[in-house]
């Protein structure tokens, strides 16, 4: 038998039920893995309350890092003993569990099991924002939401290293400082700041290439208006609620914008995708253009006090649970 942390109906923090659950051998294609460290995003609280749709009873979590204890049938370059990590594979919360193996990428030397399971599904999604969406590159001006949380950090980092000029929005004063310290240019303090008239300001009235929103509601509609002529606006996440409906027309009168509602999933569906976009991820942390912020490490058997304190945005960059 082993612990996970399971949910049996949608609602607050307080449903999440720490268990004990059986664990079968691995099947064809399959390896167990025992965790050693598993991340926390927003994605699992939306997974946890039903507003994204889920199969019950749930294991909220998708990022986390382990050791292989078992091989199934057909499974090739992999044996136990690897130390491994993955993203956007619902599950995580837990001690050891079954896994496909074409969904793990072995962890290089030096890499250690906490900043993987930080950086795994977090990472990830900054790659895919940074270079296969924005294509953004030395001069390109950005607009971060959240800017001092697990991606915002690593995209503030990683797109200064590639010469933008990162723009991004914080609740307070201390995370100002925590963004600025990684690589946001100009942090603004959304709570005493019209972030719109900032952005203008700061872009000679221009506006950026590319706005990252990761919040939804309480700031998608507002972020149209900081983005530049044929500019692209990225919706990523929802944090504060789903964004209101969007009349398609909007894009045009706004400047001929693009927009997208990527995840994840869709950008690593193929095994060449996913070893390519976490080679260039690894190749980042290597280089120092990419850095695992942990601001909160609780024990696994806590995940439901790590979600308050994701929900009530009292968190500074990635928060890790230890099994």
């Amino acid at each position: 038998m082993t612990m996970a942390m399971r949910v049996h109906a949608p609602g607050g923090a307080d449903v999440m039920q720490w268990e004990a659950v059986t664990v079968p051998a691995p099947g064809p294609g399959q390896v167990r893995l025992r965790h050693t460290a598993v991340g926390v995003n927003f994605i699992d609280v939306y997974l946890r309350s039903g507003l994204y749709k889920a199969e019950l009873p749930l294991v909220p979590g998708q990022e986390a890092a382990g050791v292989v204890e078992a091989v199934g049938d057909g499974v090739s370059g992999l044996r136990p003993g690897d130390r491994v990590a993955y993203a956007g594979v619902t599950g995580a919360y837990c001690e050891a569990r079954v896994i496909a193996a074409d969904r793990l990428v072995a962890l290089p030397e030096g890499v250690p099991d906490r900043d993987a399971a930080a950086l795994m599904l977090k990472g990830l999604t900054a790659q895919y924002l940074l270079r296969r969406i924005g294509k953004v590159g030395a001069g390109d001006w950005i607009l971060v939401h959240a800017a001092a949380g697990g991606v915002g950090l690593i995209m503030c980092r990683w797109a200064r290293a590639l010469g933008a000029r990162v723009i991004g929005t914080v609740g307070s004063d201390a995370k100002a400082r925590i963004a600025a310290e990684h690589g946001c240019e100009f942090p603004v303090v959304y709570t005493r700041e019209d972030f719109v008239a900032r952005v203008r300001e700061l872009t000679g009235g221009v506006g950026v290439n590319v706005a990252y929103d990761s919040v939804g509601k309480d700031t998608l509609m507002r972020t149209f208006d900081c983005v530049r002529r044929l500019g692209m606006l990225v919706s990523f996440g929802q944090s504060s609620g789903p964004a209101p409906p969007l009349e398609v027309g909007l894009l045009s009168q706004k400047g001929s914008l693009f927009l997208t509602r990527p995840t994840l999933g869709h950008y690593t569906a193929t095994r060449g995708e996913l070893e390519a976009m976490a080679g260039d991820l690894f190749a980042a942390l290597a280089a120092g253009d990419v850095r695992a912020t942990i601001g909160q490490e609780l024990p696994l058997s806590e995940a439901v006090a790590a979600h308050r304190a994701l929900e009530a945005r009292a968190t500074i960059g990635a928060t890790v649970l230890v099994p």
